[in-house]
């Protein structure tokens, strides 16, 4: 979740009780978001969007040309928030409060995917500015070392949610044309560098860009000198170095594709650990499927509960007992502090948790 604005007052109730009133708005990025979002937002809060509209305007035509739809901000009253069946987005619903006068008092939805802003209106409960908040930080929880090379020169950086922030740079002799002993020797200085950064910033991952071959050059002299660092590093093609180079690797998606290699190494280690569980004949620390998960969160036992995102939009989208059993158990678990993970079925560790259930978890003790 990116937080984009926090605009909040401290007011004290007659009880003695301190509330939080105000906007925050923020940017979802990825289904965990939305889900995040569908526990925030209440009836009775005014959120804040953009949708497009078609806009009268003035004009001495006798048959005015069809206008185009224009960008609108609305403000309406939340009367309903879900998913909508088969679709990845949050569905909020109510009155328009705030835009065009043609609009008050006209319902509307806003259809909330990953990348589009919002703003929410509202009194906050400590448990929601909690929710926002390791949502956020959960986000921003891969910190990538961006180093740019060509020959003779390297400037480092490390990727913020604002952009990139330069650490060091490295120059080595003229450059063009390095023989073998000063090409190592810049190497040497650099993965020095890179070492320190590593450790002062505490990043979890390594790009390495820029033109030419350079870049596999000194990749390779990493894979010889830190096994253990090569692993967690990318090569990425960047036509230059120094800021126009950072910039060409975030449009390029590098950090993002890092992000989703993260994830998915999670999940599968998530996986690896609940089969290696239910394949215990005595004590495993496992359940899965609907039953035996509900009977797990009724012993208090959940550590991690997993749940595809399939099994997740269907039960949203669907009005029944099942898609309000499913709720109650997710939130349930995280009353009980258990960490709730919602598997992609775009990959493979999605597909074999479908194949359980669409819902496991992962124990505190053997029930």
């Amino acid at each position: 979740m990116k937080v984009v604005k926090r605009k909040l007052k401290t007011k004290e109730k007659e009880s003695g009780e301190k509330k939080r009133i105000g906007e925050i708005s923020l940017v979802p990025e990825s289904l965990d978001d939305l889900w995040h979002l569908k526990h925030v937002i209440e009836a009775g809060d005014l959120v804040y969007s953009v949708t497009y509209r078609r806009l009268d305007e003035a004009t001495d035509k006798v048959r005015p040309d069809k206008a185009d739809k224009k960008p609108v901000r609305l403000g309406i009253r939340t009367e309903g928030v879900e998913f909508h069946k088969f679709s990845r987005r949050l569905r909020i619903k109510g009155m328009i409060e705030e835009g065009p006068e043609t609009e008050l008092g006209a319902y509307h939805t806003f259809n909330i995917e990953p990348g589009v802003q919002l703003s929410v209106v509202k009194e906050w409960k400590d448990h929601q500015l909690k929710r926002i908040r390791e949502a956020e930080k959960a986000v921003a929880a891969l910190d990538v070392l961006v180093v740019t090379i060509e020959e003779g020169e390297a400037i480092a950086g490390i990727v913020r949610q604002y952009g990139v922030d330069e650490l060091f740079s490295v120059r080595y002799g003229s450059g063009k044309g390095m023989g073998e002993g000063s090409k190592k020797d810049f190497f040497n200085a650099l993965l020095k560098h890179v070492k320190n950064s590593f450790q002062a910033t505490n990043a979890e991952a390594l790009i390495i860009a820029g033109p030419g071959f350079i870049k596999d050059d000194f990749f390779a002299f990493l894979k010889e000198h830190d096994a253990e660092l090569a692993e967690r590093t990318r090569i990425e093609q960047a036509s230059s170095i120094g800021v126009s180079g950072f910039l060409e690797v975030l449009k390029r998606g590098a950090v993002e594709r890092l992000k989703k290699e993260e994830r998915l190494t999670k999940e599968v280690t998530l996986l690896d650990r609940l089969m290696e569980e239910i394949s215990k004949e005595e004590g495993g620390k496992a359940a899965y499927g609907k039953r035996e998960v509900r009977k797990a969160i009724d012993y208090g036992a959940v550590e991690t509960l997993l749940v595809s995102d399939e099994k997740l939009m269907r039960a949203r989208g669907e009005e029944n007992e099942e898609a309000e059993e499913i709720e109650r158990m997710l939130e349930e678990a995280e009353r009980q502090r258990g960490e709730i993970v919602v598997f992609s079925t775009e990959f493979e560790p999605g597909k074999r948790l479908n194949a359980l259930g669409g819902i496991a978890a992962i124990l505190r003790f053997g029930i």
